[in-house]
């Protein structure tokens, strides 16, 4: 069964997108079987992984109101380890068209449990928002990953979406944790961004990663190439970066991924 990781962050313009789309393709670049489900409307992790939104036949969309399973949904990318599940402007109209649906925050907790067996992680892109969509992906996820941007007021608004992992925690989804801190946008010729980025920690000790996403401008032009940062510029600060981080990752779940070997190998 495959980890699942929400990245989320209700503030928009944290490298939230960019963390989702380059951390799934770190993690395929180190041959884990990955799958990048956007569930952000305005489909940027789609199109980043070098997917046309408007092309795509079956989106989170689809499966979201039934009409597609996840599976069919799934789209291979020009990263080998790597599947999408595309995003569509029509998402945004979701949580009115559920309105009616029982147990609607757990149609793709659901959707996914029919191909966790085929992934080892599984990475959900997150809507800029707190409604029905981040709902539905922290009701998923095992874990949230949270980037903050290393600039004034970036731990506005976490606060928010830290009360809203409690009461999913308390209502949706016991077992959900904090996969990590992830400081971003960080610019070394900034004192300010050394303050912000020792502020975070302070919030949120251990739980933040040692790995710090820097001002890259290959990082920046990546998506309007399709691609990610990996794939567009392999010896860019930003494609560093995103290993080192993909290492952290695979380091905190080293037991998960030993556990899930073992019971392959027993079946």
């Amino acid at each position: 069964m495959a980890k699942t990781i929400a990245v989320a962050n209700q503030k928009g313009g944290v490298g939230k997108t960019t963390t989702a789309v380059n951390l799934a393709c770190s993690l395929a670049a180190t041959e884990h079987p990955t799958l990048l489900i956007d569930f952000d409307p305005q489909a940027n992790g789609t199109s980043g992984v070098g997917i046309d939104p408007r092309t795509a036949l079956r989106t989170a969309y689809e499966v979201l109101i039934g009409e597609s399973t996840l599976q069919d949904a799934i789209v291979s990318t020009d990263m080998p380890f790597l599947d999408a599940v595309a995003s569509h402007i029509n998402l945004v109209g979701a949580e009115i068209e559920m309105v009616d649906v029982p147990d609607r925050e757990r149609v793709l907790k659901r959707a996914i449990a029919g191909v966790a067996s085929n992934y080892d992680f599984i990475i959900i892109d997150c809507p800029p928002s707190l409604g029905l969509l981040t709902l539905n992906a922290l009701t998923a996820a095992d874990s949230v990953l949270i980037p903050v941007q290393a600039e004034y007021y970036a731990l506005e608004g976490l606060g928010q979406l830290l009360n809203t992992i409690r009461i999913v925690r308390r209502n949706l989804n016991p077992s959900l944790e904090i996969e990590g801190v992830l400081v971003t946008m960080f610019d070394t010729r900034l004192r300010l961004a050394n303050q912000v980025a020792d502020e975070v920690r302070r919030y949120f000790g251990s739980k933040v990663f040692a790995t710090i996403v820097q001002r890259n401008v290959r990082l920046s032009e990546a998506p309007s190439f399709g691609k990610p940062v990996l794939l567009y510029d392999a010896t860019s600060t930003g494609s560093r970066n995103y290993i080192a981080l993909a290492r952290e990752v695979l380091q905190r779940n080293a037991a998960f991924l030993d556990h899930e070997e073992r019971v392959s190998e027993s079946l």
